[in-house]
């Protein structure tokens, strides 16, 4: 009997089939490494491909957001996408529930107490009636009995990255495919499930609330497309301002603030996939000489660095009017990080 006609007479058995293909049966694997723009990479994922960038927010809170209409999942941390994976929800009459929901249990060798003892790699508990992230089948459309299957290397490194308590987000129509989100760059809710709110500049240079979030790590994204500095602290967006980035470098680069031998702060970068090659060189001046920020911004900033914070610089968007205006600023720095 061929796995295909297996599937179809015994639709329980496809968790089971897992541990006995080779991971290119179901393309998983596949894709493991991306740049920041992961929307545009996203949109050409084929069953069972994911990417991920986990070095781009190295810490802060988690966020998971599947979009049941373009059954993709979605990871955030620190307010920042991350990771993208392709999924299979619920099939008619087994949909999977949307909704705000929270890790209630994690098991990276749960077998299912009512499909046969199937096993289900790095579950992820949603639901005490059985609904669940797991490492699954991924036809490239929705074929579970209500759980998101995920491809077996993208779950296990999820796994590695959450916590009980977490928040996972489940929305948008696997049948009618109602459009929800793009998957942007910037997270569409909190860790709470909240929707989250952008500050649109206007007419300001800049705004600085650095009480929305007192604690907790910092990102900093400076994206060219837009022209615009987003400060986000603990998943909050605390700060946004218009700058002048003079830099027509279509690829993605992080940098960390790090502690040198000598005890000063310094910047270097971190080996983002794609750019294993930069991994520990340390930020050089013409690079800093090609972003412009107002003066007061950049104290503002420069008041809440701590070691670890860390730098996006991508062309990916932040959402704001000023897409891809080229400003003048005046009273404005470059910075001397």
């Amino acid at each position: 009997m061929t796995h295909g006609l297996a599937r179809r007479m015994f639709p329980w058995l496809a968790p089971m089939m897992i541990a006995g293909l080779s991971s290119a049966a179901y393309g998983q694997g596949a894709t493991v490494s991306s740049p920041p723009e992961l929307a545009r990479v996203a949109n050409g994922l084929k069953p069972g491909e994911w990417v991920w960038a986990a070095s781009i927010a190295p810490s802060g809170p988690i966020l998971i957001y599947v979009d049941l209409s373009r059954q993709r999942a979605t990871v955030y941390r620190n307010g920042v996408r991350i990771a993208v994976s392709t999924v299979s929800s619920g099939k008619a009459g087994h949909e999977t529930p949307t909704g705000v929901f929270t890790i209630l249990q994690k098991d990276a060798t749960h077998h299912s107490s009512l499909y046969h003892a199937a096993p289900m790699p790095f579950q992820e508990r949603l639901t005490w009636d059985g609904v669940a992230l797991h490492a699954g089948g991924l036809p490239g459309f929705p074929e579970s009995h209500g759980c998101v299957h995920l491809p077996y290397g993208f779950s296990q490194a999820l796994f590695g990255i959450t916590a009980l308590g977490g928040t996972v987000v489940i929305a948008g129509d696997a049948v009618n495919h109602v459009r929800t989100t793009d998957a942007s760059l910037l997270a569409p809710i909190d860790a709470k499930g909240n929707p989250t709110t952008q500050d649109r500049l206007d007419n300001a240079d800049f705004v600085w609330a650095p009480d929305k979030a007192p604690s907790g790590p910092l990102t900093i994204i400076v994206s060219k497309t837009d022209q615009r500095v987003v400060v986000l602290r603990n998943g909050t967006e605390i700060g946004r301002s218009v700058a002048q980035i003079n830099d027509d470098d279509p690829g993605s680069h992080v940098i960390n603030l790090t502690t040198g031998p000598d005890g000063t702060p310094r910047w270097v970068y971190v080996g983002l996939p794609g750019h294993d090659e930069e991994a520990g060189r340390p930020l050089d001046e013409a690079t800093i000489n090609r972003l412009k920020l107002p003066r007061a911004f950049y104290a503002d900033i420069q008041s809440a660095l701590r070691p670890g914070t860390t730098i996006l610089i991508t062309a990916s968007s932040v959402g704001d009017d000023g897409r891809g205006e080229r400003l003048t600023i005046l009273d404005a720095v470059s910075p001397t990080l």
